[in-house]
């Protein structure tokens, strides 16, 4: 796993539950308004950390936090997220996936062998916009196919909007609404700025 970041306590991040967050590194979109281009450009890459040192703090913090939130970055495209999740899980610690939905198949292979047990995935915009809003062209039966297995599952979830309002609008916040079944599992969440330049 390639980890960029570590916060060792939320009270937020995973709802209910005392969790730490794992910022992984790397990203398959390139949102032009990204809160965390540290985490998705490699130029501004630190030096990953060691996952001795996740499981070291996980071994001693048991009975203390209850959950692990995993982040990004986008998680999914990282090969050995399975396995990083399986030695959380042998752990006795609930996991919290944070995706883009651009990778149906590790969805799939999460929810089946029981490696999460939340997910939360990013609407971008609607399908009209999705190429303004990520920065890149993407086969958007990806999208609908990620909502469809998240919410055939039958773990917690929850769909987010990040409400950027020079490129979304009202209307838009209501189409992306159609796009999933449950309208109170959407929320829409604050835009910040952030000191990074923009990328292409």
């Amino acid at each position: 796993m390639k980890i960029g970041g570590f916060q060792k306590f939320s009270l937020i991040d995973y709802p209910g539950k005392i969790s730490c967050i794992i910022f992984t590194q790397g990203c398959n979109f390139r949102c032009p308004w990204c809160y965390n281009p540290e985490l998705v450009y490699p130029e501004f890459f630190v030096t990953p950390l060691k996952e001795e040192v996740i499981f070291e703090f996980l071994k001693r913090r048991r009975g203390k936090i209850e959950a692990v939130v995993i982040t990004g970055g986008e998680p999914t495209i990282q090969p050995d997220l399975a396995e990083f999740i399986e030695k959380i899980k042998k752990m006795n610690y609930l996991v919290k996936l944070d995706t883009n939905g651009s990778n149906p198949p590790i969805l799939k292979e999460l929810i089946k062998n029981k490696l999460v047990d939340y997910i939360a995935m990013d609407i971008k915009a609607p399908p009209q916009k999705y190429f303004l809003l990520i920065g890149k062209d993407i086969d958007l039966s990806l999208i609908f196919e990620s909502i469809k297995v998240i919410e055939n599952s039958s773990i917690e979830y929850e769909f987010r909007t990040t409400f950027v309002p020079f490129l979304l609008s009202e209307d838009d916040i209501l189409k992306i609404k159609k796009m999933v079944k449950d309208k109170g599992r959407h929320r829409i969440q604050r835009f910040y700025t952030n000191e990074y330049p923009k990328h292409k």
